[in-house]
């Protein structure tokens, strides 16, 4: 048995390490669906491991870990865990990210999480799910993307550069059974990387959903900072990660928007990830810091 098994549950996907093994899952949160669920799906999908401590990141707590105590007794079951560390998702890719110093990161996966520190302060914002929240994240891409392109294939628009780079999903809209169930929600997520590809092929009504996201998600960076107690003069270290993040263009638009508010902000790469952050707070945040950490032990 080994001493530690980290997992980090995205709306796109899952992944677990486990000493030297990684595992890369497809099954995330759904739409709508509890994360203990979610990791019971993910757990009975997966190879059989044993850890005796189990460090959970989770997608879908909105700033707020509920009890701990069914995590525990889950992780219990599947690999004989005795303590879990339950955590928003957004403070894992914190910590990875800045290794707990001050600043804000930014995480965009199929959805949005930005978590901010200055000193003994942090702050949590967005991360409110696609319905309300998640501004500029992968779901809205690619939702806003593949409304304007069947939009543009009846009729309505003439945008024929984003048509044609979303041919491929417009023609798998056209074979969902059911067109606003779950499969269409992961539609959209998996549509993000189109719409920016859209936008870099020049396509007016991608740059206009680009641009509209990219200052969506300063607001979202600066709320973060400013709600850590920080202020608009100072200069926090800023990372922003995740799958959209991988598109240059997106991030220099957020950057952009970000400096007209806080011109003194360091953009600096993220050292590590979600699954980083994770191990590291399991092994050195020993206990609870609610609404966004929370311990529980057999």
């Amino acid at each position: 048995m080994v001493d530690m098994l980290a997992v980090d549950l995205g709306q796109s996907g899952s992944r677990i390490i486990s000493g030297q093994t990684l595992i890369n899952s497809t099954r995330g949160k759904l739409a709508g669906e509890p994360p203990l669920s979610s990791l019971r799906a993910v757990f009975e999908s997966i190879e059989k491991l044993q850890a005796d401590t189990v460090a959970l990141s989770c997608t879908g707590f909105r700033g707020v870990v509920t009890d701990p105590q069914p995590f525990l007794a889950i992780c219990n079951e599947f690999f004989g865990a005795s303590k879990v560390a339950v955590m928003d998702d957004g403070l894992a890719g914190f910590i990875g990210a800045l290794g707990g110093g001050n600043g804000v990161v930014l995480s965009i996966g199929g959805g949005v999480v930005s978590v901010g520190r200055n000193d003994t302060h942090f702050a949590h914002r967005d991360g409110l799910e696609s319905t309300f929240g998640d501004e500029g994240g992968g779901f809205w891409l690619g939702k806003l993307g593949l409304t304007r392109a069947l939009g543009i294939r009846q009729g309505r628009g003439n945008d024929q550069i984003l048509l044609n780079t979303f041919k491929d999903q417009v023609l798998a809209y056209d074979a969902l059974a059911i067109k606003n169930a779950v499969d269409a929600a992961s539609l959209a997520i998996a549509s993000a990387k189109t719409l920016l590809a859209a936008a870099d092929a020049g396509s007016p009504t991608a740059i206009a959903i680009r641009n509209e996201g990219a200052a969506l998600l300063a607001q979202t960076v600066i709320a973060t900072w400013l709600g850590a107690g920080g202020s608009l003069g100072d200069a926090p270290e800023i990372a922003i990660q995740g799958g959209p993040s991988k598109n240059p263009a997106y991030v220099s638009a957020i950057q952009s928007n970000i400096s007209r508010s806080l011109p003194h902000a360091k953009f600096v790469t993220a050292r590590g990830d979600n699954l980083d952050g994770a191990l590291w707070i399991a092994n050195n945040m020993l206990s609870d810091a609610d609404p966004l950490l929370r311990w529980a032990s057999k």
